[in-house]
């Protein structure tokens, strides 16, 4: 009716349905029902995630959530993400929140400071677990943690920006001595040795080289602290 120029009042009218009603179908905020028969997630009701079309943003929130984020159950099957950072670096915490605003665009953002010296930065949402598999219950080193097909995909794409999300969470760079010489260093240290493996393997990807010590992961070698740096640079 629509489409033959009818007007949105004389639709209403016609069908016996609220004029707003036929104003939010004809824009496309139709009921779930039929989003379902359109085929919708069936885990979480929303419009078929196209997982390969996720921005550059998501790889590096992967990364932040592998290190230091968590995924809540809540009311009506919605889902909170929530990141814990250091407060000592605002620009880590800004770029935490920016990830998550462009992953899902129509969910509202918060930070929250904590009394630990910590900021949380989390977002509501019924796709969180569908956005991240690996979510489950208990700490993530107690369970068995794996990238999924299209998540490798999106690495391969962007294995820098993993890398980054894993060191701003769980990394830091730093100066390491000898007796007569000093050359920066980045580690990684997580209790998961399937996180370790993530970071290992993402840094074959890229040639980088590394070197283990119980939970943490080292890369050592000059050249490849060099190439880290440009595009890790430093923790803010």
């Amino acid at each position: 009716m629509h489409a033959a120029g009818f007007s949105q009042t004389r639709i209403g009218r016609s069908l016996g349905i609220p004029r707003r009603t036929v104003h939010d179908w004809i824009s496309g905020r139709v009921p779930r029902s039929r989003l379902l028969g359109q085929g919708a997630c069936p885990a979480c009701g929303h419009p078929a995630h196209h997982f390969s079309e996720l921005p550059r943003a998501y790889v590096y929130l992967l990364g932040l959530y592998l290190g230091d984020g968590c995924i809540s159950a809540h009311a009506r099957s919605v889902f909170r993400l929530r990141l814990t950072l250091d407060a000592a670096y605002p620009g880590i915490i800004r770029e935490a929140a920016s990830a998550m605003a462009t992953v899902l665009p129509k969910n509202k953002v918060g930070v929250l400071a904590r009394p630990d010296n910590s900021m949380q930065v989390s977002s509501f949402s019924k796709s969180w677990p569908c956005l991240f598999p690996q979510h489950g219950p208990g700490k993530k080193h107690h369970r068995p943690i794996r990238l999924t097909d299209w998540q490798e995909g999106l690495v391969r794409r962007w294995p820098q920006l993993l890398l980054r999300g894993l060191i701003h969470s769980d990394g830091c760079r730093f100066i390491n001595t000898g007796r007569a010489w000093r050359h920066p260093r980045y580690a990684f240290t997580n209790l998961s040795l399937d996180i370790r493996l993530i970071f290992t393997d993402t840094c074959d990807l890229l040639g980088l080289r590394w070197t283990t010590a119980g939970p943490k992961v080292y890369v050592s070698r000059k050249a490849d602290v060099a190439r880290m740096d440009g595009f890790i640079g430093p923790k803010a």
